[in-house]
């Protein structure tokens, strides 16, 4: 076997490797980066206790998915999908998909809680709950930082029956591929409304964290559906969010300057739930 074909062969591997994997919310530098705002945000003593949380990574068993650090730990939720049979269950605990063309209501698509709205409130009481095993708050803990980060993710929110977006073909400018409109928003469009501008990570003032940090999770979650009701499906179909859906066989494509638009939409947001984690971790832990 030639060099040229081996690496062929690894290319094509690679390539069904990344078209198997499900969309992630923000992707796992967005859910970084969350975190990281977080933790630049809460006090010396709720950075402390995370870390002895943390410490005790062993006792979840999942070897696979670290919980090392902060950052680790925001991607834990995502990385542990992996194991169906274990924590298949959790699916539902990463979205809502709530018709952006009917009034927004959060408890008629979130049976028995399994919705992400649902699932930022219990963790952070479970995490807050200092009579419960280490290993359940650590998990509270891993599952809250992740949760905050999806809740704020505007194809996490919406749905036009397409699963998030999950079911719409999707171009980032020139770039096709094997795209969807949810993919779109976790991956390209939040790296590069990320690293597009001044630091998203940074401590905050105190009337910058209190401009965004007020408020009910459910108001969170109802300001992520209204941008994709008013943002993220207009752009995508270049019309009215409750006109005419894409086709089966059309992409929503997004121009350079779709993109730029977007942008500052997708700071927000990642502000936002940075913001708004750290203000959990400081009622759970603090």
């Amino acid at each position: 076997m030639t060099l040229l074909v081996r690496l062929a062969m690894v290319a094509a591997l690679a390539v069904t490797a990344f078209a198997a994997r499900p969309a992630l919310a923000w992707g796992d530098y967005g859910h970084r980066v969350i975190a990281q705002i977080a933790e630049a945000n809460v006090s010396p003593k709720v950075r402390a206790r995370i870390r002895a949380l943390l410490a005790q990574e062993k006792q979840l068993a999942t070897p696979e998915c670290p919980l090392r650090t902060i950052e680790d730990a925001s991607v834990w939720a995502d990385c542990i999908r992996r194991d169906d049979l274990r924590w298949g269950y959790t699916a539902p605990w990463h979205y809502v998909n709530i018709d952006i063309c009917k009034p927004f209501d959060i408890r008629a698509n979130c049976p028995n809680g399994s919705c992400v709205p649902a699932q930022v409130t219990r963790n952070e009481a479970l995490l807050a709950d200092r009579k419960l095993p280490t290993h359940v708050r650590l998990e509270a803990l891993a599952f809250l930082l992740h949760t905050v980060g999806d809740m704020h993710q505007p194809m996490h929110a919406g749905d036009r029956g397409d699963l998030g977006g999950n079911r719409v073909s999707a171009a980032y400018g020139i770039v096709e591929g094997r795209m969807n409109l949810h993919r779109l928003w976790d991956g390209p469009i939040a790296e590069r409304a990320i690293t597009q501008g001044l630091p998203l990570v940074r401590a905050y003032s105190a009337e910058e964290r209190a401009a965004v940090t007020g408020g009910t999770v459910e108001a969170w979650a109802q300001q992520a559906w209204e941008l994709s009701r008013d943002v993220a499906y207009p752009t995508a179909q270049h019309g009215p969010a409750c006109g005419p859906a894409l086709g089966k066989d059309e992409r929503a494509r997004h121009s350079d300057a779709d993109i730029e638009a977007l942008i500052p939409v997708v700071r927000t947001q990642v502000m936002r739930a940075g913001l708004r984690l750290a203000a959990a971790l400081e009622r759970a832990l603090g």
